[in-house]
């Protein structure tokens, strides 16, 4: 039987995500055949698979470190938050339902059966599956019905490495807290611990690491120094989208309350004569900025009434009006256009909103998900790109006459007439290096034509050497089971 490892954190955002990246390459590195595994993900930052679902981008990443194609087995249960209390639900890789918090909390053992079957066909023919977990397992009120962390550990019998983060402070009554707070059974399925993203020398944490061991009983596998090229990689959390200082070329972004798959975002950060400035909502979209990029939504509709209560509907006609460019994505796309139809009410009420007007085109949602991975071709330029498509609704309008991309012989995306408004379907295309250079020089702007995707290999390859120099990889694999 495949041996299995769990990473869980003691609390959200401490890093378990690159840690599973990280180990994964590490292993490859020594010859394993590994795959990463995360029962239960809540993100809005989806990626699509090869099998035709969509899983958590981390997820996706994870594989990538695998050497492997992401494939929904990877990540059975998606929650995509559509509003402050519901979310879209999607398990293997497919729409099932959207569900209220509270009725997710009361549904959710019901999915375990899905769960265990992913996980059980993933691990057929591996060395290893990498399990990561959700959140934290001290958060005790949630382990009814759990399947993200303890309730998935016990099922399947894997053990676990719990993981703390140093840089928040209070590490060790983040560890010993956590074992205070679960179960006997519980807290004997930890095994092990690490703390992650420490400043310094990490022996002057010797004493701290030795009192985490005599309270919880659980090995200690080592302090992580913080790995500064952690933002060279694609990120999943909302809350890692961080403005990044480059250059004179200023790129607005501004921060949608339900942003989505922002990964179009990463290799223009990448680019170092290139600064993206991400827009907090109350601030107003910078009179400097050469492209405002209006970035996918998870709901367009209220994204939109969102970025009209920030006046950013204002600061983009006067961007425009200084000859400024816009992009949009996706749900940025939609949003530029004349009318968004909603007849079915799959974002809210039944109905149809005023978008922002500056394309001539019209997107009616339907309830339809298109879900494909695509290769197309810069119209003007005859540069290659790939990226995904993830979206519902279709545009349709004058302004698509003048599509920009052709995506698998397929004309796709809008210009208005002046072409300063550009929209599009396609996530992904920045990553090709050729098609960046282009047009961000289009624009003005210096760019390096880089091989950004060589680069996330390469720091994938930099994270793996970071955690076999400072944890003892040999003893967390030998807790597999």
């Amino acid at each position: 039987m495949t041996k299995a490892i769990m990473i869980q954190g003691a609390g959200s955002n401490v890093g378990k995500s690159l840690l599973v990246a990280g180990i994964a390459r590490a292993c490859v590195a020594r010859g394993l055949n590994v795959a990463p595994f995360k029962p239960q993900n809540m993100s809005n930052n989806a990626a699509v698979t090869a099998d035709g679902g969509e899983i958590g981008r981390a997820q996706a990443l994870q594989a990538r470190a695998c050497g492997l194609d992401p494939i929904a087995d990877m990540n059975p249960v998606l929650l995509k938050p559509e509003t402050d209390t519901g979310a879209q639900v999607i398990v293997q890789g497919q729409r099932f339902t959207t569900m209220k918090a509270g009725d997710f909390g009361t549904a959710k053992g019901d999915l375990l059966p899905r769960v265990l079957e992913s996980f059980h066909r993933l691990g057929q023919g591996r060395d290893l599956v990498i399990v990561e977990g959700a959140g934290s397992p001290a958060e005790t009120n949630l382990r009814t019905g759990d399947i993200a962390n303890m309730g998935f550990a016990e099922a399947a019998n894997v053990p676990v490495v719990l993981a703390g983060d140093i840089d928040r402070g209070g590490v060790i009554a983040q560890l010993v807290g956590t074992h205070v707070v679960l179960s006997p059974t519980d807290r004997n399925r930890i095994k092990a611990f690490l703390v992650n993203k420490f400043r310094g020398d990490t022996s002057l944490f010797a004493e701290g690491a030795a009192e985490i061991a005599k309270r919880t009983g659980w090995h200690d596998l080592g302090a992580l120094p913080w790995f500064a090229d952690a933002w060279r990689l694609p990120a999943e959390d909302v809350m890692d989208i961080a403005t990044r200082a480059g250059g004179a070329f200023k790129i607005a972004v501004p921060r949608l309350s339900r942003i989505a798959n922002f990964d179009d975002l990463d290799p223009l950060v990448s680019e170092p004569d290139v600064t993206v400035e991400i827009i907090e909502p109350g601030r107003p979209l910078p009179g400097d900025a050469n492209l405002v990029l209006i970035p996918g939504s998870k709901s367009t509709i209220a994204d939109l009434a969102h970025f009209r209560a920030q006046g950013w509907d204002i600061d983009l006609a006067a961007h425009i009006r200084r000859g400024g460019h816009v992009l949009g994505i996706c749900g940025g796309y939609q949003m530029l256009g004349q009318k968004i139809i909603d007849q079915d009410g799959i974002e809210g009420q039944p109905g149809q909103v005023l978008g922002l007007g500056y394309l001539d085109i019209t997107t009616h949602l339907e309830p339809n998900k298109t879900l494909a991975i695509s290769r197309a071709k810069h119209i003007a330029s005859g540069e290659q790109v790939s990226g995904y498509e993830i979206h519902l609704g279709r545009s349709t309008g004058p302004d698509t006459a003048r599509a920009w991309l052709s995506v698998d012989r397929r004309p796709e995306g809008a210009a208005s007439a002046d072409g300063r408004v550009l929209g599009c379907y396609l996530h992904g295309l920045f990553s090709a290096d050729g098609f960046r250079k282009t047009y961000l020089e289009n624009l003005g702007a210096r760019a390096s034509a880089a091989g950004y995707e060589a680069g996330v290999d390469d720091t994938l390859d930099a994270l793996a050497q970071h955690i076999e120099t400072h944890l003892d990889l040999d003893r967390l694999l030998g807790l597999a089971e």
